[in-house]
């Protein structure tokens, strides 16, 4: 699966999972924050509550509270007999106080001994001991200022609702405890009114004492309540005798709360107000409910379409998968009918190549042929192996598996030679043009590739113009390679030998297999295809590149790049080749060669030059011969690929050894020389003649004479 693909579909994984996971993110934040904010919001209602609900009993209380000191103004200085003869007059008076205060339900003035002197309900009073309530008690045993008690149901006969009490104490002349002026209280007043400003869901009001017991109570409870001093509350308002908020779970109902409490200024009552946690989490939640209506849907949607986008793309990664699989398969065939067709040509090059060596075989097997016909067969089959030697090394240079000697040559001058080689080959109806600059183009390549290399270009544009036109052989300098070329630039650029012509062009469709092996547009038995596909082999394998531009009917240019040396070089002519002439030589010769008939070609080519030679088939024992006498030998030749250690570790292991030994390697291909080179050693190409043998193993035995002529004297 491509890299691009297989990113997309992460990124729509990750894009739903963002799309499900950040508005959650959101949600959660968004709940957080709007949890915070219903909580002020609900601490600020019940603050705005509980400041109505302070000041409506702070009134009520304090209009008590005068009314409560006009009637001690009233019977200030009276006697309990007194206050019996006036009875009638003062029930009156305290009637009308009651009725104007909707709050009260009745006033009554006690004597000492807890009886009722006068109230604002009967006349006369009833005989009734009144000493045992708790608002007597309390102004008997002192003064304690207005005093107010507990809630209380009527003693009989009196009946109605309940009650507490609002008293003072009322003092004799001498400053002794006359009795008690006392204001029977409604809670059901306070709780009509906390039910009229209560009307949010969970609203809570109440009249507390400052020991916990409930005068008034909204919700209205149907039994006696009382926050006990040792409960939360309790502790909260000892803690905070003034105001105080907190989260309780109230014992009067079970219900949990959050309320806020503040005394009454100079009274011992506890004004409290609240909301249930429930009725305040109900709030959030439709609050977040609202959000939710419309986040929902949307999130859904977006989900939704990135689950459709996924799908899509996945079924168009299926689509590219089998596309690419098909594509695949394609190349495959294509590679197989290019193989098919490589083998082909290889095939029918080779037969015809072998047809000759066989005629010429059985030729020369005639007792009866004349020497000149004879001759002429022996040439015949040298010829033939030399083209077949040819064919070979251009396979080799297509596939980038040729063993190329680079050096250090001056492609300008290299190719002012060969254009006089190249007029020669191509005939006197082309014209042709060298462009040439002045400046030295040095590049590091094997020489004789790029000879071939041009020849095979020049030869290409020559049937490109069937025999009449021009052609012109371009060198320069550049920076860098075309923007199309996939070749890593080299440091120092490029030189670029260009051989354009006026022939009849190349389609474009075509440009994608010119430089296949053995493909042609010529005619049957006018060129093998094999040309241009070593020009593109020979720059592949020499960190070069070839390009073509070509137009039908106006010609085509073909470029060669090669990566450009600079500095100081010793520049060499591939065309002047260093041919010493064989010397007679009583030189001893190690051979090793596994295959049994090249290795006797070699000693018998060897022991007619005059050589001794030792024929061993392996490294390990060629190793074991030079063990036993390193000294009888003047020189190794071995083959490269053999079982075992091959020819290139044998000649590592000899030099590692220290035996002062020229070797030379001798190779029809090696993987190993295509890519590292041959470390230093002579290589001689097979296939060889004995000429070629005799040179190499002459350049090796001399260069060893030239190491011990210069070598110190010891």
């Amino acid at each position: 699966m491509p890299t691009a693909q297989r990113n997309s579909l992460k990124l729509l994984q990750w894009m739903m999972a963002a799309s499900l996971a950040l508005p959650l993110a959101l949600f959660l934040f968004a709940s957080a924050m709007s949890r915070i904010s219903n909580s002020e919001a609900a601490d600020q209602e019940i603050q705005r509550t509980l400041d109505v609900t302070h000041e409506h009993a702070l009134k009520v209380f304090e209009t008590i509270d005068r009314s409560l000191g006009e009637v001690t103004e009233v019977v200030r200085g009276m006697s309990d007999a007194e206050i019996v003869a006036r009875e009638r007059s003062l029930h009156e008076r305290l009637r009308q106080v009651a009725e104007a205060l909707p709050q009260v339900k009745s006033i009554w003035i006690f004597d000492a001994s807890g009886h009722a002197l006068v109230n604002s309900l009967v006349e006369p009073a009833p005989d009734i001991d009144f000493s045992d309530r708790d608002y007597f008690r309390i102004h008997a045993e002192r003064d304690i200022g207005t005093y107010i008690g507990e809630v209380l149901i009527p003693r009989p006969p009196y009946q109605g609702a309940r009650f507490f009490s609002v008293g003072r104490r009322r003092t004799n002349a001498d400053g002794s405890f006359g009795g008690v002026i006392q204001a029977s209280v409604l809670p059901e007043y306070f709780e009509n009114f906390y039910a009229r400003i209560g009307r949010e869901p969970g609203s809570f009001l109440a009249l507390i004492r400052t020991d916990g017991a409930v005068l008034a109570h909204y919700p209205v409870v149907d039994h006696e309540a009382r926050f006990e001093p040792s409960g939360p509350l309790g502790q909260q308002m000892a803690a905070n005798p003034q105001a105080g908020t907190m989260t309780i779970r109230s014992p009067v109902d079970g219900i949990e709360r959050r309320m806020r409490y503040e005394r009454l200024s100079e009274y011992p009552i506890y004004v409290s107000a609240g909301l249930e946690t429930l009725a305040i989490r109900a709030r959030w939640i439709t609050t977040m409910a609202q959000h939710l209506i419309f986040g929902i849907p949307a999130t859904a949607l977006l989900f939704g379409l990135l689950v459709l986008a996924y799908q899509r793309t996945e079924r168009l990664e299926e689509e590219a998968n089998k596309r690419i699989e098909a594509e695949e398969a394609l190349r495959h065939g294509q590679r197989l009918e290019a193989l098919g067709q490589l083998t082909g040509g290889v095939a029918h090059d080779f037969n015809n190549l072998l047809t000759v060596i066989r005629a010429s075989v059985d030729m020369l097997r005639r007792p009866d042929l004349p020497e000149p016909r004879r001759q002429r067969y022996i040439d015949a089959i040298s010829n033939t192996v030399n083209r077949a030697a040819k064919l070979t090394n251009q396979l080799l240079a297509f596939a980038r598996r040729q063993t190329l000697k680079p050096e250090v040559f001056d492609a300008c001058q290299n190719v002012r030679t060969l254009s006089e080689m190249i007029a020669t080959l191509i005939g006197s109806r082309i014209e042709i043009t060298a462009q040439v600059p002045d400046q030295t183009c040095l590049v590091n390549a094997d020489a004789g590739q790029f000879e071939t290399a041009i020849i095979n270009m020049a030869v290409n544009a020559r049937d490109a113009m069937d025999g009449v036109g021009r052609l012109t052989i371009a060198v320069r300098a550049v920076d860098k390679l075309p923007s199309e070329t996939s070749t890593p630039p080299s440091p120092h650029g490029h030189v670029a030998v260009s051989v354009a012509d006026t022939g009849v062009g190349i389609p474009q469709e075509l440009f994608g297999r010119i430089f296949e092996p053995f493909y042609t547009t010529k005619e049957v038995g006018h060129g093998t295809g094999l040309g241009l596909s070593q020009v593109f082999g020979f720059a592949k394998q020499s960190g070069g590149e070839v390009t073509v531009t070509s137009e039908v009917g106006k010609g085509s240019t073909f470029t060669l790049y090669l990566p450009r040396v600079v500095g100081r070089h010793n520049a060499q002519s591939l065309l002047t080749e260093d041919a010493p002439s064989v010397d007679p030589t009583s030189a001893s010769v190690l051979i090793v060669e596994d295959n049994a008939e090249v290795g006797k070609f070699a000693a018998d080519t060897l022991t007619q030059l005059g050589c001794t030679c030792v024929l061993v088939e392996n490294a390990t024992h060629a190793l074991e011969e030079l063990a036993a006498d390193p000294g009888r030998f003047d020189l190794v030749f071995t083959d490269v690929v053999m079982p075992g250690m091959s020819g290139i570790e044998l000649a590592e292991e000899i030099r590692r050894q220290r035996l002062d030994l020229p070797i030379v390697l001798a190779s029809g291909y090696s993987q190993v020389l295509s890519q590292q080179g041959s470390g230093g050693f002579e290589l001689l190409q097979k296939p060889y003649s004995a000429e070629q043998l005799a040179r190499v193993l002459h350049k090796a035995a001399r260069s060893r004479r030239l190491r011990r002529d210069q070598a110190p004297a010891g």
